[in-house]
């Protein structure tokens, strides 16, 4: 067959063979400007556009699914997270540090191998109101949005208005950045160390057409060189979450604690407890607002946060919003209201305001 005629048969035959097979191109852009004071010891203002989230990190993916039939499908999901104000890549420079995973799905739930998120993130993602925004619950706990684990197994499924999950990682963690929470250098998979980065979690939910709660439980261990001190595999990093949500007509309500048992800290037990609601004053447009309280056993060091957002759909993709937080630390405490960016911690025992316009534009 001559090569032409042979390339028109190949692509009249595409349709054929893609016809079983769903691939999306997905994302979200969301980026501003934002006013952060009281910036170290000496008090500075900073104006700046943050690198990791508005009211939601930035990312494009594409997810993907093929009818095997029987009730059997496969599944992918490549994501990728961005910075938009520079366009390099979040997660420590990973091409796809949201989620890169591949699994089977059928009636039983999903099973699935790569990277992908924890069952904390689940538990937290309906009772959290605010979630990921640039003022919020990531403000006290850096690991909430980036409860993700490398080389990892996990479950889900639901059944009737329940929901179970889990998560099995040989090494939760393979990138080095810096290190920080985003690239942990706890690459695990050791032969002379069983234990050494791997993680594993749980979750038990129920919901039903108004109401929901949920209870995870994240278990990470350390490994030589590890971010936040868990330098060995004997020391664990556990947090225990309990949360629920509330449908209203034009209002949700949302409430929940996080207990973490930290060993590689001096004040290994702390508890964040968090209540916020959200409420359409027209379909266009939204409030929401938050109160975060953190406290550390058997120490001075507690903090509060509370944060409100404001936001106005120009259509069902593009919306604008204005945001504003404040946080009050106290004891040794020196944490940043924000988490746009690196490098604006107050001093130990202050306060900082910030506050945010910004546009996010879905596709």
């Amino acid at each position: 067959m001559k090569p032409g005629r042979l390339a028109v048969g190949i692509l009249s035959a595409t349709p054929l063979l893609a016809a079983a097979q769903s691939v999306t191109l997905y994302g979200v852009v969301d980026t501003g400007v934002e006013y952060v004071n009281n910036v170290g010891a000496a008090k500075d203002g900073l104006v700046r556009m943050p690198t990791l989230t508005g009211t939601v990190p930035s990312r494009w993916g594409l997810r993907g699914t093929e009818d095997l039939g029987g009730g059997l499908k496969s599944v992918f999901v490549l994501e990728s997270g961005f910075a938009p104000d520079s366009g390099t890549s979040n997660q420590g420079g990973r091409l796809f540090g949201r989620q890169a995973f591949v699994g089977l799905s059928n009636k039983w739930g999903q099973i699935s191998f790569g990277r992908q998120y924890t069952m904390l993130f689940w538990a937290t993602l309906d009772s959290d109101i605010l979630g990921p925004n640039v003022y919020g619950s990531s403000s006290l706990d850096s690991y909430l949005p980036n409860a993700r684990a490398d080389n990892a197994i996990a479950y889900k499924g639901k059944f009737g208005g329940f929901t179970i999950g889990g998560t099995y990682s040989f090494g939760r963690d393979t990138v080095n950045a810096g290190p920080s929470p985003s690239g942990t250098n706890c690459a695990g998979e050791n032969p002379a160390d069983s234990r050494a980065c791997r993680e594993w979690s749980a979750l038990l939910q129920y919901e039903t057409n108004w109401w929901g709660v949920a209870a995870a439980y994240d278990s990470l261990r350390g490994g030589p060189g590890a971010f936040g001190a868990l330098v060995k595999s004997s020391l664990k990093d556990d947090r225990l979450s309990l949360g629920g949500y509330m449908l209203l007509s034009k209002a949700k309500l949302g409430l929940g604690v996080i207990s973490r048992n930290n060993e590689a800290s001096s004040t290994a037990h702390s508890q964040m407890y968090y209540g916020g609601v959200s409420y359409d004053v027209t379909p266009a447009f939204s409030l929401a607002g938050q109160l975060y309280y953190q406290k550390y056993n058997n120490s001075a060091n507690k903090v509060w946060l509370g944060a409100v957002r404001a936001t106005y759909s120009l259509s069902k993709r593009t919306s604008v919003y204005a945001t504003a937080g404040y946080i009050d630390n106290g004891g040794q405490l020196a944490l940043s209201v924000s988490t746009g960016a690196a490098g604006s911690n107050t001093k130990a025992g202050g306060n900082q305001f910030g506050t945010m316009i910004g546009i996010k534009h879905i596709f």
